[in-house]
């Protein structure tokens, strides 16, 4: 979700008002991909690299993530969505790790769509955690290391329980990954988009959709 800070520029406005709009296309996107019939949404909020912005914009950041949650748990039960968190999100202030894990935990039951909120979360960090736990298992005889192949390396992942990833989209022009589900997007399609992410909308959702159901998904075949 990639564009708050240029929104907010172009308008001549703190990068705050940006991150505000940003919070207000998450419920629009969230929303649409539910009606759009999307069994998994997954949005990267906060990386681990984040933590090297100006203090006062993490403060902010962090604030409006309490208040989404405040605000939006009702709503995400009653919508029967359920919440997964993927990263080290442990490693935030203690009061918003309470919110998330109540969010988690008053969602956890849900069987609708599931919105996955990447917070703290670096992909490489998450492929080494992974190396470590088989590396561990193998070393005390828990596992043979040349069982270890790409299914196994697959469910020591934070993304275990969830579907394979068939499209992953960044807005605002930039043409990269940044360290977001690299595991994941080996065969995923991917779609650059210039429209900024407080500008993305049901709309837009809705052509990266189309666009992706033009594709042809080979897997290495033909």
């Amino acid at each position: 979700m990639d564009g708050n800070g240029r929104w907010a520029k172009a308008r001549r406005l703190p990068r705050l008002a940006g991150h505000k709009q940003g919070v207000e296309a998450v419920r629009r996107v969230s929303k649409a991909a539910r009606e759009q019939g999307i069994e998994v949404l997954t949005l990267y909020a906060f990386s681990s690299e984040n933590w090297r912005r100006p203090e006062e914009e993490v403060r902010d950041l962090m604030g409006l993530l309490r208040h989404f949650l405040k605000n939006e748990l009702k709503d995400l039960v009653a919508e029967n969505v359920r919440l997964r968190v993927i990263g080290d999100y442990r490693a935030l202030s203690g009061d918003l790790v309470a919110m998330i894990d109540e969010a988690i935990a008053r969602t956890s039951v849900n069987t609708g769509a599931t919105l996955v909120i990447a917070l703290n979360y670096g992909a490489q960090a998450e492929i080494v955690a992974a190396a470590r736990r088989l590396a561990t298992a193998a070393t005390a005889g828990e596992i043979a290391p040349d069982a270890i192949d790409e299914a196994m390396f697959s469910d020591a992942l934070t993304t275990h329980d969830l579907p394979p990833l068939d499209l992953l989209i960044r807005t605002s022009g930039e043409q990269r990954l940044s360290n977001f589900l690299l595991w994941q997007a080996a065969y995923a399609e991917l779609l650059f988009v210039d429209t900024l992410w407080p500008d993305f909308d049901g709309a837009a959702l809705a052509d990266a959709l189309a666009q992706f159901g033009r594709r042809q998904r080979r897997f290495g075949g033909l």
